[in-house]
Parts: C-alpha cells; sequence; structure tokens
C-alpha cells in the first residue's frame, strides 16, 4: 500500500555513503522539510576520496573539497543541522561494529525523528558503499534505540518514528515535492561541482546548455517518482515505521 508525506519531522538525520548521495537520494525532501522548519542533518560515512577520474588527482584536496561541497549543499538545502563526517575510506567503507558504534552515537546524540538512507537491499547494486551506508543506517537505528547496545556511549537512547531508504528496491512511499523544493535539490547538487564530469555528466561548467541539461534530467527523475501516486514530482522511498 503507497503513502504519501509524513509529518514534518522536527529533526530528520539524512546518512549518506559519500558526499552529494543524500542530495540526490532525498535533496528535495529535505528542502521541503527545512522550510517547514525541520532541523535537518547529514551523517558522510566516507571521505570521498576516490570520487574523481582524474589519476592524477590530489586526494587530500579532493577530501577537503567535496567536504566544502557538502556544507554548502546543505546549507542550499535550507539544513540547519550538523554535517558529520565519519572519514571511512571512499570504496573502502565496512558495516562493522566500529561503524556501528559511531552511527548509534549520531542518533542519539542528534535525536532525529526520521532518518533516511541507502536502501540496502537494493539488488544488483554495484558500488559497495552505498550497501555498507545502508546497513549502518538500519543497524545503527537498532543499537541506538536500546540501551544496552553501547552503554560507554553515556547517552540516553533514542529511537526514531520512521526510516525511509531511497533508491528502494520496493517503493510504498512518495514525498510530495514542490518547484521549490525540487529546484534547491537541483541547485544543491550543482554545489557538488568536483562530481560534474563523472556523475552530473557535465563536461563544461560554463556551458549553460549542459546545466540544463542535467537540471532537466533531476526534474524528469522526480516526475517519474511522482507518478508512482499521481503527482507532478515526487521522492520515492521504502518506508519502515516499525523500528
Amino acid at each position: 500500500m503507497l503513502s504519501t508525506d509524513v509529518p514534518t519531522p522536527r529533526r530528520a538525520l539524512a546518512i549518506g555513503a559519500h558526499p552529494d548521495d543524500v542530495e540526490f537520494g532525498c535533496g528535495a525532501t529535505l528542502a521541503k522539510w527545512a522550510g517547514e522548519g525541520c532541523e535537518v542533518h547529514h551523517l558522510i560515512c566516507t571521505d570521498g576520496s576516490k570520487g574523481s577520474w582524474d589519476p592524477s588527482e590530489d586526494t587530500a584536496e579532493l577530501v577537503a573539497l567535496r567536504r566544502r561541497e557538502q556544507r554548502a549543499a546543505a546549507a542550499v538545502l535550507g539544513a540547519t543541522g550538523r554535517c558529520v563526517f565519519l572519514q571511512g575510506v571512499d570504496g573502502e567503507l565496512e558495516s562493522d561494529l566500529r561503524r556501528r558504534w559511531e552511527v548509534a552515537y549520531w542518533i542519539r546524540k542528534l535525536r532525529p525523528d526520521v532518518v533516511l538512507g541507502h536502501d540496502p537491499w537494493k539488488r544488483w547494486r554495484l558500488h559497495p558503499d552505498h550497501r555498507h551506508a545502508g546497513f549502518l543506517a538500519v543497524d545503527g537505528i537498532v543499537a541506538a534505540r536500546d540501551p544496552h547496545f553501547f552503554p560507554e556511549q553515556e547517552l540516553p537512547s533514542h529511537r526514531p518514528t520512521t526510516l525511509l531508504l531511497w533508491e528502494a528496491d520496493e517503493v510504498d512511499h512518495v514525498e510530495v515535492v514542490g518547484q521549490d523544493a525540487l529546484r534547491l535539490k537541483v541547485a544543491a547538487l550543482l554545489e557538488h561541482r568536483s562530481q560534474y564530469r563523472s556523475t552530473h555528466d557535465i563536461h563544461d561548467p560554463e556551458d549553460p546548455l549542459q546545466i540544463e541539461r542535467f537540471a532537466s534530467w533531476v526534474e524528469h527523475h522526480q516526475h517519474l517518482e511522482g507518478e508512482i501516486v499521481g503527482v507532478p514530482a515526487g521522492e520515492a522511498f521504502k518506508r519502515i515505521d516499525r523500528l
């Protein structure tokens, strides 16, 4: 059964594998909620150090750049919360106990009503970081909600009300987004300039036609997801409420 539009949360935490994953997965939803007073937080699991097709790229500089881009993108969305970087090595993320500890810590610290993340069960997903980041979101919620996990954190347990997984293998929820939220999603993605060539298919950032082509691609994708529930634009998720 399809649902639409969870009540605007007081706080939301989006957990992405790399800088820009959150904006692709749920940027319009976060922009919508931020505009309605939600405190939006980002948690990025890896450093993005492999996010370049240039073999001569200085990876230390790339890591610093991608952090700046992520903070700028969050600001465009209207996010007023934290941008947390777990600093895992890009391409080497594991959903192990140490990382679960970190994600549970930030869920307890930030106390989100809604958590958003990658669907780790999506079939034929190639990138291992996306799978592991998805499992970390799921496993982190379980650890954060139960007080006997990681008591050394000395933080009260916290149980979010809803988990939304983007790029879902089985969609059952759509957040309806308007043109303003869609525009902010595109603008936030365009802050990730280091990804223009590899992810955005923009080879000349000064060419307005290439920028418009990318914006149209994003908007078309959200129109397709909106059609699932008969609205002009939306972002589709697997929704889990029994946390």
